[in-house]
């Protein structure tokens, strides 16, 4: 499905000149948290709701505030991340989208986009997650891949998911029988595996040193 298919017009724009209490019922019959402003096609911004909320005087004109416009949009041709990004950086429910030519054609819903994210072969797949981690400069995506592959698995996909100090954690997702092989394998390349697995040989092994020990020290 392209994503475009998903470019909504039920909330129509708003303009300038509009009131404030136009707005202000806008978001109490719609869960979302901006709505856009459009000029002879282009966008200026977008209102948010705590800050629309707010304003004591509803009959008032919009443009008397458009100091409060927030600039955020996404274009015609963003991917699913990209626009799983600017929801996230704008803490908003809805994208405005332009064309090629910078007009506004329309908005993106946050639970729409989640939802052609959530049905990606990437989600649906039965798949193992696995996290590694390593050092920053030490880490090579090609050498992840290869050693996913070289266990005869298949990678459906995989990104940094976290980035503390000088490490980078890599989220992958992994499609194979044998994935203890993979977990031995990054080991070997000093990976550390931070994710858990029922699988796991060597943390089977060291759980079982560990209650030997245990029974020794306790004779």
């Amino acid at each position: 499905m392209n994503i475009n298919d998903y470019i909504l017009k039920e909330i129509k724009t708003f303009h300038l000149k509009d009131k404030v209490k136009k707005g202000q019922n806008l978001f109490k019959n719609y869960p979302i948290t901006h709505f856009p402003v459009v000029e002879e096609g282009r966008l200026l911004g977008s209102f948010a709701e705590d800050d629309i909320q707010t304003i004591e005087n509803n009959e008032a004109e919009l443009g008397a505030y458009s100091h409060l416009l927030n600039s955020f949009f996404a274009d015609e041709k963003a991917t699913v991340l990209e626009l799983l990004k600017i929801f996230a950086d704008n803490d908003t429910t809805i994208i405005p989208v332009l064309n090629k030519d910078k007009n506004y054609i329309g908005y993106y819903d946050l639970c729409d986009v989640l939802d052609v994210f959530s049905t990606s072969p990437f989600m649906i797949e039965q798949s193992e997650t696995l996290i590694i981690e390593k050092l920053a400069l030490e880490y090579s995506m090609s050498e992840v891949t290869q050693i996913v592959e070289a266990n005869g698995a298949k990678l459906l996909g995989l990104y940094i998911s976290s980035q503390q100090d000088s490490f980078v954690q890599i989220t992958l997702k992994i499609v194979s029988d044998e994935v203890n092989e993979i977990i031995q394998t990054f080991r070997r390349y000093d990976y550390k595996i931070v994710s858990t697995h029922e699988n796991d040989i060597y943390l089977e092994d060291l759980k079982n040193r560990s209650e030997y020990l245990q029974k020794y020290l306790e004779m």
